[in-house]
C-alpha cells in the first residue's frame, strides 16, 4: 500500500532527577554530598532511509515516545540517559507542525535527520550545591520535562520529470516504454492508483527519474477524483511532461484544463519547464498528422507510446531540458 500523508505524535523523555546523598563511610560519619546527576531524557529523531518509498508503517503506529532518563545515584553516579527513538521515513518526506502548518524539515537525502523532540535535561545532584556556607545541601534539581508535538508528514516524490495528463492518456504506457518500470495498464480511468517512478536513459551515461501520477481531471485542485492526494508529487519535479490523448477530438482543450488545475493548486507548477506530447498518433493517418503539425507548429511532440513512435525525439528534448535546468541552478 502506498501512503504519502500521516500524522504522528512524538514525545521525548523526561530528564532524570538529581540525587540527594551523603558519603557514609566507616571513619567518615559525616561525609559530604555525593548525589549524582539525573540522566538525559531520550530524543525523537526523524531520519531518511533510502530503502523506504512509503509512509505505510507510520499509518499503523502513530505515537513515538523516547525513554525517560534514570535518576542520579549516590557515590556521584549519574543516572543512565534514556534511549532515543528514530522514526524512519523515505526520501522526500516533509515534516510539518500539525498545529500551525509550519514546515519544520524537508528530508531529501539518505540519512538526513531532524530532531523532532529534544530529550529533557537531567537534574543536578546535591554535590553541585555544596558551598562554604552549606556543607550538607539537601537540594537537587528535578529532571526537565521532555517535548511533545503533533506532526504531519508528507511524502513528495523526488523525480526529474512528472507526467501530467487525463486518465487513459497513456502516461503509464509511456513510462513503461521508456523505462524498466512496470505500471499497471488498462483501458479504464484511474488504473494508476499509486505514483510510479521509472529510470529513463537519455544519454550513454545519463538517466533521469520519471514519475507517473494518477490522472488529473476537472476539479482535481479541489480534491475531485484523486485530486490533491497526488498533485503534491509533481511539485519537486524540474520538468512537467503533459501527455494528451490524440484519440480524442478535444485533446487541446484537455491541455488548457490541465494547466488551469495545476495553477489553481500551485501557480508555480505552470512556470516549470515543460514538454507537450500528443500521444496515440498511431490512430491518425498521414494527412491528419500533417494537419495537426501545421496547426500547432513547433513546441509539440507527436508520439505513440504503444508503438514507440517519436520516443527518441522525446529523449532528446528531455536531455536538453535537463541541461537547461542544470545551467539555471549553476547560475543561481
Amino acid at each position: 500500500m502506498f501512503v504519502d500523508l500521516v500524522e504522528i505524535e512524538v514525545q521525548s523523555g523526561k530528564g532524570g532527577a538529581g540525587c540527594v546523598s551523603f558519603r557514609r563511610e566507616k571513619y567518615v560519619p559525616k561525609g559530604g554530598p555525593d548525589g549524582g546527576d539525573g540522566g538525559k531524557g531520550g530524543s525523537v529523531y526523524i531520519q531518511v532511509d533510502s530503502n523506504l518509498n512509503t509512509l505505510m508503517d507510520l499509518k499503523y503506529k502513530r505515537k513515538y515516545k523516547a525513554e525517560n532518563g534514570e535518576p542520579g545515584k549516590g557515590g556521584n553516579k549519574s543516572g543512565e540517559d534514556g534511549k532515543d527513538v528514530t522514526v524512519k521515513v523515505p526520501p522526500g518526506t516533509m515534516v510539518f507542525n500539525a498545529e500551525n502548518d509550519q514546515l519544520l524539515a524537508d528530508l531529501v537525502e539518505d540519512q538526513d535527520r531532524y530532531l523532532a523532540a529534544r530529550g529533557g535535561i537531567g537534574g543536578r545532584g546535591n554535590t553541585h550545591f555544596k558551598s562554604s556556607t552549606n556543607q550538607s545541601p539537601r537540594r537537587a534539581d528535578p529532571g526537565r520535562p521532555g517535548e511533545s508535538f503533533r506532526l504531519r508528514l508528507e511524502l513528495r516524490l523526488i523525480a526529474d520529470v512528472g507526467l501530467v495528463g487525463y486518465p487513459n492518456a497513456g502516461k503509464s504506457s509511456l513510462l513503461k516504454a521508456m523505462s524498466e518500470a512496470k505500471p499497471k495498464i488498462a483501458d479504464y480511468p484511474f488504473t494508476t492508483l499509486n505514483p510510479n517512478i521509472g529510470i529513463v536513459k537519455i544519454a550513454e551515461f545519463e538517466t533521469l527519474k520519471m514519475a507517473d501520477i494518477p490522472g488529473i481531471i476537472d476539479g482535481a485542485s479541489r480534491g475531485k477524483g484523486l485530486g490533491l492526494q497526488f498533485l503534491r508529487h509533481i511539485e519537486r519535479t524540474s520538468v512537467l511532461l503533459y501527455i494528451l490523448d490524440g484519440g480524442k477530438n478535444d485533446f487541446m482543450e484537455d491541455y488548457k484544463v490541465l494547466q488551469q488545475e495545476l495553477a489553481k493548486y500551485n501557480w508555480r507548477l505552470v512556470t516549470k519547464l515543460s514538454i507537450v506530447c500528443i500521444n496515440k498518433v498511431d490512430l491518425w493517418d498521414e494527412e491528419m498528422l500533417s494537419l495537426w503539425k501545421e496547426e500547432l507548429g513547433e513546441g509539440y511532440l507527436f508520439i505513440s507510446a504503444r508503438y514507440g513512435v517519436g520516443l527518441d525525439n522525446l529523449r532528446d528534448e528531455l536531455a536538453k531540458l535537463k541541461t537547461e535546468d542544470k545551467e539555471e541552478d549553476e547560475f543561481e
